[in-house]
């Protein structure tokens, strides 16, 4: 199964002093390849700040679009993973160990795998290493 892992935290990288900024980055490049050698790892990536968003909504047709994320809150995604684990339980054991679990939170979500999902071509996603 894959598992999106949510990285939510109250200040990203960005926002840190650039010690602090440095020594987190590590802990995600051990992270990183700890995962790939395990065979967890399907892919990664970071997200620029909160301020850096743009929300869009559809309504009627009208395109309405406002800065920033969708909900007012404290926290925000600071990145993803998306991994590879046989279960529940298995990706909960992954994801604890995820650097930014330790400050914020970590969002898991199963991604689909079933008729609908493949029909839109979404099953292309295959281990990165």
């Amino acid at each position: 199964m894959k598992f999106l892992c949510l990285i939510c935290a109250e200040t990203v990288m960005e926002q840190m002093p650039e010690a602090d900024a440095k020594a987190h980055f590590q802990e995600y490049v051990e992270f990183t390849r700890n995962i790939k050698q395990s065979g967890h790892f399907i892919g990664a990536n970071r997200l620029k700040p909160v301020d850096t968003a743009t929300t869009l909504r559809v309504r009627n047709g009208k395109v309405t679009i406002t800065d920033g994320p969708f909900a007012e809150t404290k926290e925000q995604f600071g990145g993803y993973y998306l991994i590879e684990a046989k279960d529940l339980d298995e990706a909960i054991h992954v994801a604890a160990k995820i650097p930014g679990a330790r400050f914020g939170c970590v969002e898991l979500r199963p991604v689909a795998d079933d008729p609908q999902t493949r029909a839109l071509g979404f099953d292309a996603v295959t281990s990165a290493h």
